[in-house]
């Protein structure tokens, strides 16, 4: 009869163990290139390194105003004072120039026009009796941003983008118990993500804009109601401001 010694039975264990472990490390080295080819596979690998392209975007957003109240005191000695509480969501659509400046920097204009509205409410502060002035704005925003993006993974490139814009009010009416000036200027900044399908490019794209210019048309000789008169003189001034909420196709 023979006998297996102590480290006989070691050795025999480390060989299965050593086998197993080898097939399992050929399995993963086996399996590696055709993981790494799914990882590498790029729908338009060269679609950022064009010198200039063009797209198209639609959207949502909300108009809202920075109100500034005057504390003003009707003649028969109530207190009014306005505010936006409520934001009702309009339709944006606009088209997108893009430049290349280098692989991580492009610099970019999206003229957009945005259709939507606006209610102030007016609040008298002892009687809280509330007056309504609903104001339809369709805005044209010409933008110049500077678009930052990050590395690209797989099919994704998030980025941030920023910059100046100028506005005309294209819904302006004259006459209006309440009226804002036409030309509006501000900053801009925002953030998006894009995603690179086989034809084109979608970026949801989230943008918020700031105003810098005083809208409030103070000289009101145009209301022939005096009375009218005193939902100007309730503010002092006004800047707009503005969420936009847009998918990029490029």
């Amino acid at each position: 009869m023979q006998y297996l010694s102590f480290s006989h039975v070691i050795t025999c264990k480390h060989t299965g163990l050593l086998k197993k472990l080898a097939y399992i490390v050929s399995f993963i080295l086996l399996a590696l290139p055709s993981f790494s080819q799914k990882r590498k596979v790029y729908n338009q690998p060269y679609a950022d390194y064009k010198l200039y392209h063009f797209g198209f975007h639609v959207g949502l957003h909300s108009q809202d105003m920075l109100l500034t109240n005057r504390g003003y005191v009707t003649p028969d000695g109530k207190v009014w004072y306005a505010e936006i509480p409520n934001y009702s969501p309009g339709f944006s659509v606009g088209v997108i120039g893009d430049l290349f400046l280098n692989p991580y920097m492009n610099l970019r204009t999206s003229p957009t026009i945005h259709f939507g509205e606006k209610t102030v409410y007016f609040k008298e502060l002892t009687s809280k009796e509330e007056l309504h002035v609903p104001l339809r704005s369709n805005y044209l925003s010409i933008p110049i941003d500077l678009k930052i993006s990050s590395m690209r993974l797989n099919n994704y490139r998030p980025y941030v983008t920023g910059g100046v814009y100028g506005a005309i009010d294209l819904g302006r009416k004259k006459g209006g118990i309440l009226l804002f000036k036409q030309i509006d200027y501000g900053f801009e900044f925002g953030f998006g993500c894009n995603m690179y399908m086989p034809f084109f490019k979608l970026a949801p794209e989230i943008k918020f804009k700031f105003g810098l210019a005083d809208l409030l048309e103070k000289d009101r000789s145009d209301l022939s109601n005096e009375q009218d008169k005193f939902f100007t003189e309730t503010l002092s001034k006004a800047t707009s401001r503005m969420i936009v909420l847009t998918f990029n196709f490029e």
